[in-house]
């Protein structure tokens, strides 16, 4: 087998996947994400490994391949990346988002940085790995799946309720929003390793009332009682709940930034980090923002039904204290149904696979100092924890300072580095060895 470089490929790699139309719209009518899969899927058979194609549904593609370590009586490692992808307007990007052009120093296109780069970075790794011999400590196992960008529905969760047995060992997994670098000055840099992520709670709100001519009196106007209670959601102040992970990251980079930390005035410390406050504020407290309103049919017609939707984020162990607020918001009478659900989870930012990431990232940037914080989002490791895998975000980046990579998120001309890249392939190389 001939040997592969996986810095020279990785770039490679992520042009082609950015180039396969994976555009996920939450209505399961999409291409899909079976081309993307048979693409991986010959990359990983190239190098002898023998990956699964799962279709949850017609077009709705999973991969998984699991490569056997020097010892397989250890706890097992599973490396998870989404195929799929948000939309897009080609009109609004510099250059054709699904072109993977290689331009000023970057890859660019839908998926640049959520999250083809890892999907490269995890392929380039694991192919150089085994065209050199070279297996891992303990066995690892490879997914990449469908549908993250619309809950899992036809990728993860589906995975882990009818295929558990393909995780069989897994009880750590590293995944993606995390592990990217922020620069504190010319020799240091932040990389935030996500270690909690918030729950998820998007609501159909309803108001019912008694439909009538619009020019006449009425007490029960679906409207106003909707409009009133939406407007009570989006104006609320949630009370700020420091959790583990959140004051672990507010005492480090106090540390590391030399700030005054006042835990009963967090909000003053993130005020200070410049780009980073919009991410690290969003996890002080819970979140629930109106984002849709529908109601009525005719000017002149009061309607007997509103509906409105909101997009509610709880922190870990907060969710009780949430769903109390909502309902005390909503008023007697709106109704809510949830139209995605899931939880909440965290874990310490310790034990050996918290050293081998940060020592994988020091070897290769020795100003490195690695934070663990909240992801506001979420991501597939909600399904992969039901399976009692502890996770992490882990796609390792070194940035240029100035880069707004957190922006870029769902965002227009997605791009990465294509060092960024390379020194990603290094990091997890250095990672898989140690973990």
């Amino acid at each position: 087998m001939t040997v592969l470089n996986g810095e020279d490929e990785v770039v490679e790699l992520c042009s082609d996947l950015i180039r396969i139309d994976s555009t996920n719209a939450g209505d399961n009518a999409g291409p899909g994400e079976r081309a993307a899969a048979e693409y991986v899927a010959e990359k990983l058979a190239e190098v002898g490994l023998e990956p699964k194609i799962l279709e949850s549904d017609r077009g709705r593609a999973n991969v998984i391949a699991r490569i056997a370590g020097e010892d397989s009586s250890r706890d097992a490692l599973l490396l998870h990346g989404h195929l799929d992808v948000v939309p897009f307007n080609p009109g609004d990007w510099t250059h054709h988002p699904l072109s993977g052009e290689i331009a000023d120093g970057c890859v660019w296109g839908r998926g640049a940085v959520d999250m083809k780069n890892m999907d490269a970075m995890m392929l380039a790794v694991v192919r150089q790995r085994l065209s050199e011999g070279r297996r891992p400590p303990r066995d690892v196992v490879l997914a990449f799946t469908a549908d993250e960008e619309a809950g899992g529905t036809y990728g993860a969760q589906w995975l882990s309720d009818k295929h558990p047995d393909l995780f069989e060992g897994c009880t750590e997994a590293i995944s993606e929003v995390g592990g990217f670098s922020v620069s504190i000055d010319d020799a240091r840099r932040l990389y935030l390793i996500q270690a909690a992520e918030k729950g998820i709670a998007w609501m159909r709100l309803t108001a019912k009332g008694r439909a009538g001519h619009g020019s006449m009196l009425n007490s029960e106007n679906a409207i106003t009682e909707l409009a009133e209670a939406v407007g009570r959601i989006g104006r609320y102040e949630w009370p700020v709940r420091l959790t583990q992970t959140v004051t672990t990251f507010l005492t480090e980079i106090s540390k590391t930034l030399e700030l005054e930390l006042d835990l009963d005035d967090a909000e003053a410390t993130v005020a200070k980090l410049g780009p980073l406050a919009r991410m690290i504020g969003a996890t002080l407290r819970n979140t629930a923002n109106p984002t849709m309103l529908e109601g009525g049919y005719k000017a002149n017609v009061i309607p007997q039904s509103a509906t409105a939707h909101v997009d509610g984020r709880f922190l870990p162990g907060y969710e009780e204290e949430f769903f109390e607020t909502i309902d005390e918001l909503l008023g007697p009478n709106v109704s809510r149904e949830f139209v995605y659900h899931d939880i909440a989870i965290e874990t310490g930012f310790d034990g050996a696979l918290v050293r081998a990431m940060t020592d994988a990232l020091l070897a290769e940037d020795p100003g490195a100092l690695a934070v663990p914080y909240t992801l506001s989002g979420g991501t597939d490791l909600k399904a992969f924890s039901r399976l009692g895998m502890r996770g992490f975000g882990f796609s390792p980046l070194k940035l240029p300072a100035g880069l707004d990579f957190s922006g870029m998120f769902h965002g227009v001309d997605e791009r990465v580095p294509v060092d960024s890249l390379r020194f990603g392939v290094r990091v997890l190389d250095r990672f898989l060895d140690g973990s």
